[in-house]
């Protein structure tokens, strides 16, 4: 698939070193443009992009900014009518510690009605990027767990698609609002991992008995 990968920062990082070795053809852009060469440079395959335009080709949208960031980013990408757009984004307070958002909408649902036009689903926002960076396997039998929720059926194919073909397991968590659950179970596992000192080598997963 062709991927556009909007920013530069760890995540972004993480999902070119990820979708070019899974063997997409993947575009970075940023709001730092010097910085989106440079991951693109470190990760053979990838291009960067302008960022008028960047979305114009491209299968697939990720979109690995912070909240706050997140509709300024979309819409200087160009149009976004019949786009897939993965949010990978948590709205998280300053500390890192609690969300600005919940209970009756999500951030995810917030970036929908901001891009009408566009398919969005959640995806990823649960997996810290030294997580994504490593890969899906955690070397004991066990894979990271992407957890997709959507109302487009496309959007979550896809999202599904690309997850898988990055090794990870994929659970599907049904509708865009349910968003409002996956937010704060990545408030969790980041609370976990940095209030309670875990680290960032851990993810939430879903396990059932056959």
């Amino acid at each position: 698939m062709k991927i556009t990968v909007i920013g530069a920062g760890n995540m972004g990082s993480a999902f070119v070193k990820q979708l070019v070795r899974a063997g997409h053809q993947v575009s970075v852009t940023a709001r730092d443009a010097a910085r989106a060469a440079l991951v693109a440079a470190n990760h053979p395959g990838a291009r960067a992009v302008a960022t008028a335009g960047a979305a114009a080709d491209a299968d697939a949208v990720v979109l690995a900014t912070g909240y706050a960031d997140a509709t300024s980013a979309l819409l200087a990408v160009g149009d976004l009518q019949g786009k897939v757009v993965i949010d990978i984004t948590n709205p998280l307070t300053p500390d890192y510690m609690g969300l600005t958002l919940g209970y009756d909408t999500s951030a995810a649902e917030e970036i929908a009605k901001a891009v009408p036009g566009a398919e969005v689903v959640k995806g990823f926002n649960t997996v810290f990027a030294q997580v994504l960076a490593e890969g899906a396997d955690f070397g004991n039998g066990q894979k990271v767990s992407v957890f997709v929720a959507s109302d487009s059926t496309r959007a979550k194919q896809t999202a599904t698609a690309l997850a898988q073909s990055m090794g990870f397991e994929v659970v599907d968590a049904g509708g865009l609002r349910n968003a409002r659950y996956l937010e704060p179970l990545a408030g969790l596992n980041i609370y976990l991992g940095y209030g309670a000192g875990l680290g960032t080598a851990i993810a939430p997963t879903w396990i059932h008995k056959a």
